[in-house]
């Protein structure tokens, strides 16, 4: 399957994927797990190429984040993957759904999505869609403009959100699942007189981190909260580059930490 996603990097092929991660590698066990974050952020398949990968914390958002994920998919010509696991995958609330779209002719199709394939050629140039380009020397500009292309991605398509950073001197950095999970963490915590914040990145790729290298300036540690042995911790520290500790507290195998656990794991980092 990665084969294939890299494949629609290296062609520029649109498309959307949802992963919904469960606990261990090979056949592992059902339940919820955050452990295919390097899958996702650094791609199984061949060559430099990234995917667009958006971190819902909700039904709504995996809901709304379709539309997105499809948006950005068409406006780059990139492959974009959603990034569930299986506490939202199983989860029951309400949502709201977008209403559907009619599908789009021929003639639509050519219109919006020039470069798109769509059988014998009407009025206009074959297109023909491929990866492959057995010329070293025209496959290395083939490669440069795709590092552009990522370039401007990260630079107009990060996503995140924060909650009560305004006076916070220490931050939970979750994202996911795990950062409703760290929401309860952050409400314990400041009952008990911690003045902590979230920060959630909503893109994992593009990874907000001017935003997490600008947080880690206010406050004087942070605490990555994922379910999985750290992973996304590598990341953040690449962002705040030892401007303050990092520390990341997991659970394996399916596990989902309790808020409570979050909280004892952010008093050892204080």
């Amino acid at each position: 399957m990665q084969e294939g996603i890299t494949y629609m990097a290296g062609a520029e092929v649109p498309g959307v994927f949802v992963n919904v991660q469960r606990g261990g590698p090979g056949l592992g066990t059902i339940q919820p797990s955050q452990g295919d974050y390097f899958q996702a952020t650094r791609g199984g398949g061949n060559g430099d190429y990234k995917v667009i990968v958006l971190a819902p914390s909700s039904v709504q958002e995996m809901a709304d984040f379709v539309d997105l994920a499809f948006e950005l998919a068409f406006k780059y010509r990139n492959p974009a993957m959603i990034l569930s696991d299986g506490v939202i995958g199983q989860m029951m609330e309400k949502v709201v759904l977008p209403p559907f779209k009619p599908r789009r002719t021929d003639e639509e199709v050519i219109k919006q999505c020039p470069w798109a394939s769509t059988g014998k050629p009407k009025n206009r140039e074959r297109v023909v869609i491929t990866s492959l380009e057995l010329k070293p020397e025209i496959m290395e500009q083939r490669n440069l403009a795709l590092q552009e292309k990522y370039r401007k991605i990260q630079e107009n398509e990060v996503r995140f959100e924060e909650q009560q950073m305004d006076d916070a001197e220490y931050a939970i950095v979750a994202f996911g699942s795990a950062a409703r999970i760290a929401e309860k963490s952050v409400e314990i915590a400041r009952e008990q007189g911690i003045k902590v914040g979230l920060f959630r990145p909503i893109t994992l790729f593009p990874f907000p981190e001017k935003q997490i290298a600008a947080l880690s300036k206010k406050v004087k540690g942070i605490l990555v909260a994922e379910i999985n042995a750290g992973q996304m911790v590598q990341d953040v520290r690449l962002a705040v580059n030892g401007a303050v500790p990092v520390e990341q507290f997991g659970r394996l195998g399916g596990i989902v930490p309790d808020p409570e656990e979050i909280v004892e794991a952010l008093k050892k980092v204080m």
